[in-house]
C-alpha cells in the first residue's frame, strides 16, 4: 500500500486529519515524567501506569515502523446561553462520547489495514499514549502553550488518536511554533494553571477539579470557577487560532449539552440524571460530582432565584455537597449583598 492509499484508508474510516512520523522512543517522555514528578498529574494515578509502553510503543507492536496520527473535528458555535440558572460545558462534551465515536472508527481502521496485511495497536486516550506529544512530531499542529494542539488559522477543536502500524512510511514535517510572544491563554486561565511549555498543572485547573475529583473542591478554585459546570474552554476560546475556527461536519458533536439548566437538573434523582447523559462523557463526574458542580455554578450565579435551589443540601447527609451548599450559600449571600449597596 502506497501512502496516498494509507491517508484515504483513514479518511474513509472518518478521521478527517492524518499525519505520519517514524517510530522512535516517544518524543517528550523526559518532559511527561517529569511533570508526573512534581505532581502536576495531581490524584490522576492512571497517568503513571504502564510508563514503560508510553516511552517505547513497540513493547506492545516490536515490528511497527510507523506512527499514524489521527483527528476528528468536534468544533461547533456556543448557543445562547438558556437561563441564567445554566451552566457552562466545555465544547468537546457537547455530544457524543468521543471515546467511543473515535474508538468505533479505529476498530474499523485497524480491520481494514489487517485486510491489507498491516498489523497495527493504538488508542483513543484511555491507552499508555502520549497523544500530543506524537501529534506534535507528525505535524498534527503544533503545541501551543496551553498544551492543546493547534492548526494554524484554524484552531484547536480537533480530538486525536493515534495507531502505531507496520510499515515505513514518509513522514510528515513538524510544525514550528506559532504562538509568539501571545499569551491569550495563559492570562485568561482563571486559575492560573498554565505554566510554561504548555505545562498544565491539574492541580489547579477547573477541567481537573470539575471532572476528575472525585471529593470537595477548594474554596479558591470554587470562586474561580464561575458558570463553569463540566470542563473548561477559557484557554482555547482565548486563543487567535480559533476565532475563525470551521463548524465540524459531524452531527454526533452539536451541541446538545452545550448548556446545563441547573435547577432542572438537581430536580432530578442520580438514575434520571445519568440515564439523561448515556453515551456522553457528562457520565464522568457521576451524579454526585455534577450535583456539586451545579452547586458551585449557582453558587456564582449572582441569581436570587438560585437560594431556594441550594438550601436544601444543607442538610445533606453527604458531607461534600453539605459542605457545598454552605459555600455556596454564603458566596451567593455575599454577591446579593453586595449588589443590593450598588
Amino acid at each position: 500500500m502506497d501512502r496516498a492509499s494509507l491517508v484515504t484508508l483513514c479518511k474513509a474510516a472518518g478521521f478527517h486529519h492524518v499525519r505520519l512520523t517514524k517510530l522512535t522512543t516517544t518524543p517528550g517522555i523526559s518532559t511527561y515524567l517529569e511533570w508526573l514528578h512534581r505532581g502536576h498529574h495531581s490524584t490522576m494515578d492512571y497517568l503513571e501506569n504502564n510508563l514503560d509502553v508510553r516511552k517505547e510503543p513497540s513493547l506492545r507492536l516490536n515490528s511497527a515502523g510507523t506512527v499514524l496520527v489521527l483527528g476528528v473535528d468536534h468544533h461547533s458555535a456556543r448557543p445562547p446561553r438558556p437561563s441564567p440558572l445554566s451552566g457552562r460545558v466545555a465544547s468537546y462534551a457537547w455530544g457524543r462520547d468521543y471515546h467511543n465515536l473515535m474508538g468505533k472508527r479505529l476498530k474499523r481502521l485497524r480491520r481494514n489495514l489487517r485486510e491489507n496485511g498491516i498489523d497495527s495497536w493504538g488508542g483513543v486516550d484511555t491507552a499508555p499514549i502520549l497523544e500530543r506529544s506524537w501529534a506534535q512530531a507528525a505535524g498534527m499542529g503544533f503545541r501551543g502553550k496551553n498544551g492543546m494542539q493547534i492548526f494554524p488559522a484554524r484552531g484547536s477543536h480537533f480530538l486525536l488518536a493515534v495507531l502505531f502500524i507496520e510499515g515505513d512510511w514518509s513522514p510528515d514535517r513538524t510544525l514550528g511554533d506559532h504562538c509568539g510572544s501571545c499569551e491569550r491563554c495563559v492570562v485568561a486561565c482563571p486559575t492560573r494553571a498554565i505554566g510554561s511549555n504548555g505545562n498544565i498543572d491539574a492541580r489547579k485547573c477547573i477541567s481537573y477539579w470539575s471532572i476528575e475529583h472525585k471529593g470537595a473542591v477548594p474554596t479558591a478554585i470554587m470562586n474561580r470557577m464561575g458558570d463553569w459546570f463540566f470542563g473548561c474552554d477559557d484557554c482555547q476560546t482565548s486563543c487567535p487560532h480559533n476565532a475563525k475556527a470551521s463548524p465540524s461536519v459531524e452531527d454526533d458533536f452539536l451541541p446538545k449539552n452545550a448548556w446545563i439548566e441547573l435547577d432542572k437538573l438537581l430536580s432530578q434523582n442520580d438514575e434520571e440524571m445519568m440515564d439523561r447523559f448515556i453515551g456522553t462523557p457528562l457520565r464522568r463526574p457521576k451524579a454526585h460530582g455534577l450535583r456539586r458542580n451545579a452547586l458551585i455554578v449557582l453558587g456564582n450565579s449572582a441569581e436570587e432565584s438560585a437560594l431556594p435551589i441550594i438550601e436544601p443540601y444543607l442538610d445533606s447527609s453527604d458531607n461534600t455537597l453539605k459542605q457545598t451548599a454552605m459555600w455556596a450559600l454564603s458566596n451567593l449571600e455575599a454577591t446579593l449583598g453586595s449588589l443590593d449597596h450598588q
